[in-house]
């Protein structure tokens, strides 16, 4: 029996190469039963007419699949379903009829009702993306990073691809860490000291459960990163909400009982406030006064582009009274989802053994192709690009702010990827994305960012990270027209 060409098509939107793409469609057909063993498949002439691809880009796909045992090639005759080909359950899904179980009591805690917002998948369709936190696929170096994994594939690393580190880390990228990248923020750490996490938020998460417990309190800038508000209520802990000012978190408004100081000097998330050197020294000097822990989230310390950067709380920090987070998640691309802790070895030894219990530790591939691309100097040569092409960016869109007298609230001194914005009174930035997504343009409102009960609602931030300096003078001209009505 012959499987019909019919039957195969490509979906537009499908991610991939169309190779691969073919391939799945193909074993997906396979292990779902809709093509039984023994049945042909079509020419490769006939399906490359049919989908519209090179005939090549057919015959690849049907070599991979004849390589895995999904398919098998008879002489003169074409390719088949394999019969050694996986084959599909044999029993028939279960779907009860009706749901019985009463969730709103089963359920022990609820992490659904946190400040996360819900951000667009498909923000780069958008024709002006001011969204924070993407990458930009014109400034990545695909690559370099495509080598490293490569490199990280190969026999000679083959241990470190495939190990149980159980409770450890990537050897050469915690040498990497401890010796170069924490050095040029002033910080002399030793391997026991770090710890690999699943990005800057795991680490903040780790550390909050390590740290805190219902009897005690942690100081929170107002605003703040939202993921963290929702892991510091999820803690169960006391809050007290601090609010910021133009050089970010003023040490004498941490109250007395405070146990742990949650903040970001270096760019404050989100107003972009850089720590002035006087005022980390009180900060410091205000957490020993009353005892106190602090986690310094070393955010966008690379996207410095005005200026260089102050040194780190870290590097000032003389009695072992500073939690560093730092990350290569935003600089590298999000989705690789590789942070790390620096702190005493007290500390990090009880994070070490949280995390193992959790999810043991971030993939070896992705730590040992990380490690590759730091060392052989490809990640410093991306964030110089970046910002080259950031300062491009924001002085293109200072400039469209200016002209259209849109109020700006905070603008990094240091650099930063983003500028936080302030509308009329009268806004709600949230019904104002809704407006101006219809017409390509998206902005990231900023409720989510206040703690504090009946929060501001006229406040967004606007990134320059994913959109071209071109698309960033039209893109403003349709926010600005949009709130002039």
């Amino acid at each position: 029996m012959s499987i019909s060409v019919e039957t195969f098509f490509l979906k537009p939107d499908a991610e991939g190469t169309l190779q691969s793409q073919i391939q799945q469609m193909i074993a997906q057909g396979i292990l779902s039963g809709l093509f039984g063993k023994g049945e042909k498949l079509p020419s490769s002439r006939k399906l490359a007419e049919h989908l519209g691809v090179s005939r090549i880009t057919v015959t690849l796909a049907y070599t991979e699949l004849l390589a895995n045992d999904y398919l098998e090639s008879r002489d003169r005759s074409g390719y088949y379903v394999s019969v050694n080909a996986p084959e599909p359950p044999k029993f028939l899904a279960h779907r009860p009829k009706q749901d019985n179980v009463d969730w709103s009591r089963v359920l022990g805690r609820k992490f659904t009702d946190g400040a996360t917002p819900v951000k667009p998948q498909n923000w780069s369709s958008y024709r002006y993306p001011f969204v924070y936190g993407q990458t930009d696929p014109t400034l990545f170096d695909h690559a370099n990073w495509r080598h490293c994994a490569l490199r990280a594939l190969g026999q000679k690393d083959f241990q470190a691809l495939t190990t149980d580190y159980y409770d450890q880390d990537d050897p050469k990228l915690i040498e990497f860490i401890a010796r170069h990248t924490l050095p040029r923020r002033g910080i002399l750490a030793q391997p026991s000291e770090i710890l690999v996490t699943m990005g800057a938020q795991n680490a903040l998460w780790l550390t909050a459960q390590v740290l805190l417990s219902q009897r005690r309190m942690a100081a929170i800038e107002e605003p703040s990163y939202h993921a963290l508000q929702d892991i510091l209520k999820q803690s169960r802990c006391h809050l007290s909400s601090v609010a910021v000012d133009r050089d970010g978190l003023p040490p004498e408004k941490i109250p007395d009982d405070a146990d742990l100081i949650f903040t970001t000097p270096s760019h404050q998330s989100p107003t972009n406030a850089t720590m002035p050197m006087e005022r980390r020294k009180k900060l410091l000097k205000r957490a020993r006064e009353i005892d106190a822990l602090i986690v310094e989230d070393d955010y966008e310390f690379e996207i410095s582009f005005l200026r260089s950067p102050l040194p780190a709380l870290k590097s000032l920090d003389t009695d072992g009274r500073v939690i560093y987070v730092g990350s290569f998640s935003k600089s590298i691309f999000p989705g690789l989802r590789l942070g790390y802790l620096v702190g005493s070895q007290a500390f990090i030894r009880e994070a070490r053994a949280l995390r193992a219990s959790v999810l043991r530790h971030p993939p070896g591939h992705m730590q040992r192709t990380a490690a590759y691309f730091l060392s052989l100097g490809h990640y410093d040569s991306l964030v110089w690009r970046m910002g080259q092409v950031f300062a491009k960016r924001r002085k293109v869109m200072e400039q469209a702010l200016a002209d259209h007298g849109l109020g700006v609230a905070g603008r990094g001194i240091f650099g930063g990827s983003s500028i936080w914005m302030r509308a009329p009174e009268h806004v709600d930035t949230e019904e104002l994305d809704q407006k101006l997504r219809p017409k390509g343009v998206l902005i990231e409102p900023g409720r989510p960012f206040f703690g504090v009960k009946n929060p501001p609602r006229n406040y967004y931030r606007l990134a320059y990270s994913s959109i071209s300096s071109e698309k960033i003078p039209d893109g403003l001209a349709i926010l600005a027209q949009e709130l002039s009505r």
